[in-house]
């Protein structure tokens, strides 16, 4: 699995940005059902996180289904979700893109109205199908 990317900065609890970043990987196919995940000391040692803070993401995705930990064996990827939780795992991770794109939003000081005026344009402009690729 390629390493996750945490933001020390975005206001977002790292085992959100954890179990967010599983979530979408999931959810894009760079993980399968199968795949066994790092361990939790040596995801907290890639991240150079505090080992508490991963087993906590881990026990939030494990709650939610997503992974399964198995004493002395690992800890792997679940089946494929169903539909119905594959589209509520897809709005989790939009939700938190959208809060942390806010959180950055008002970091840098920008007002919701102007936030909300920008947003409304780019939105506009992906329905013209105007919105370029990054």
């Amino acid at each position: 699995m390629e390493k996750l990317h945490i933001n020390f900065r975005s206001g977002v609890p790292i085992y959100a940005q954890i179990v967010e970043q599983i979530q979408e990987k999931l959810l894009t196919g760079d993980i399968h059902a199968g795949d066994q995940l790092p361990t939790v000391r040596q995801m907290a040692q890639d991240l150079d996180v505090n080992f508490n803070t991963v087993a906590r993401a881990y026990r939030m995705l494990d709650e939610g289904g997503l992974i399964s930990t198995q004493q002395g064996r690992g800890t792997y990827i679940m089946e494929i979700p169903s539909k119905d939780h594959q589209l509520k795992l897809e709005r989790e991770v939009l939700e938190g893109m959208t809060r942390r794109y806010l959180i950055e939003a008002d970091r840098l000081g920008f007002d919701p109205e102007t936030v909300s005026t920008l947003v409304q344009h780019m939105l506009d402009e992906w329905r013209e199908g105007l919105l370029p690729d990054e």
